[in-house]
């Protein structure tokens, strides 16, 4: 029998639905725009990938009529492996090189995802990271230091910072992680921009969870990042 990712894979639109989510998680819309292909037949094929267990979505918490979609990469990671094994035993991933780069990380409050991001992100070295918040708040959330520290041993020292801090800096990836930041325009120069879709968290566990997915994201995010210009030294 076919594995399933590669029924999945195998169909055109739902591969090209893929790879755009394989970048930034996306709204319908903007897959139909990315994709070429009208409204129903993308939210077809989405369905069968969410059936599938591939993308996961997640309403937006700046306007809750929309949705993000998301793809579950380590499920993907996973279940490609599965397949080439099912193949053939010698065909095995290929080595990623290490990562360099320059990447921003965003949201509003600057107090518990973005710099919960920096920290694992900086914890893996090699990467030139910051973090910064439209509305920063007075101090990075005590959840946030506790997680990181009991789960992951990394100790966040993070003081929220506004957007005004990393002006003028110039970055390969910027990430935003909060709807409500990525849903206003900016300017970015050259830089990938990739949006994360997270909720805030306020319990520990729900901390747990974000602390979580944000491991496996960047996790993912690392083979994708280039070494840095010249114009960031």
């Amino acid at each position: 029998m076919v594995p399933l990712l590669m029924r999945m894979a195998s169909h055109p639109v739902r591969w090209a639905l893929m790879t755009e989510l394989a970048g930034s998680d996306r709204r319908v819309r903007e897959l139909v725009a990315a994709v070429g292909e009208p409204q129903n037949l993308v939210s077809y094929h989405l369905r069968l990938l969410r059936s599938a267990g591939l993308v996961t979505a997640r309403r937006s918490s700046s306007d809750g009529r929309d949705t993000y979609y998301h793809l579950d990469l380590a499920r993907c990671s996973t279940a490609f492996a599965e397949s080439a094994a099912a193949l053939h035993p010698a065909l095995t991933p290929i080595p990623v090189p290490a990562a360099a780069g320059a990447v921003l990380f965003l949201c509003t409050g600057n107090s518990a995802r973005s710099p919960m991001a920096e920290a694992f992100l900086r914890h893996r070295g090699g990467v030139d990271v910051a973090s910064a918040g439209s509305a920063p708040k007075d101090a990075v959330h005590p959840r946030a230091v506790r997680v990181m520290r009991e789960e992951y041993g990394i100790d966040l020292t993070h003081r929220p910072a506004p957007l005004s801090t990393v002006a003028g800096r110039r970055f390969d990836y910027v990430i935003t992680l909060c709807d409500k930041v990525r849903e206003v325009p900016r300017d970015h120069g050259r830089a990938t921009e990739v949006h994360w879709s997270l909720p805030e968290p306020d319990t520990y566990p729900e901390f747990r969870g974000i602390a979580a997915e944000l491991d496996a994201r960047i996790r993912f995010l690392l083979p994708r990042l280039t070494p840095r210009s010249a114009d960031h030294a």
